[in-house]
């Protein structure tokens, strides 16, 4: 296992990436050392493999006064369980990286507690990343790395007071992949 971005070197799987969850941090692994750590629901001591899967569920609504309890200054926002602090962490991407928002459990509860996707979140390792514009918001369930590496291009690409057009063309182009990539819940409970 190494830290940081691997490339795929000769043409293999990409890395996967692991969790520390002591450290909340993100730790790249070969295909192989992943699988060891890689058993949903199952904890694995201080590192967990980050599943693939991408979810989306279109009965998912948010509306305005919904956004405005969640106390997000800005259009972009991801939701994660903390298992060693038990609580939900919420983040947004900023200029200066992801800044962490305090959310009243009660309002994650209201707002999102009560979603399918919600409910197949898996802790540390996955996050609710959501979306507000124009009046709507998409709601995704995704790895959370993904999260992160949409931080990290907002923060390299962020120019003046609104991220300015090339950040909000690569966020466009972010969330296009994430709705190609997420498969859709079917009407109904989910087993």
């Amino acid at each position: 296992m190494g830290r940081g971005r691997g490339g795929r070197g000769g043409g293999g799987p990409p890395p996967r990436h692991l969790v520390e969850t002591e450290k909340r941090s993100l730790v790249c692994a070969c295909t192989g050392c992943a699988l060891l750590f890689d058993r949903p629901g199952i904890v694995t001591g201080r590192f967990r493999a980050v599943p693939q899967r991408y979810l989306a569920d279109p009965a998912h609504r948010l509306d305005d006064g919904a956004w405005e309890r969640l106390q997000i200054p800005v259009g972009v926002a991801f939701f994660f369980r903390n298992a060693a602090l038990d609580r939900l962490v919420a983040l947004y991407p900023s200029p200066a990286g992801a800044t962490e928002s305090e959310l009243d459990p009660q309002t994650w509860q209201d707002v999102l507690g009560s979603g399918r996707l919600s409910g197949l979140l898996e802790s540390d390792v996955e996050a609710l990343l959501l979306r507000r514009t124009e009046g709507r918001t998409s709601c995704h369930l995704v790895p959370i790395d993904v999260c992160y590496e949409l931080v990290g291009r907002m923060r390299l690409l962020w120019q003046g007071f609104d991220g300015g057009a090339e950040a909000r063309a690569a966020l466009d182009a972010f969330f296009a992949e994430v709705g190609r990539r997420a498969r859709v819940l079917a009407p109904g409970p989910v087993s």
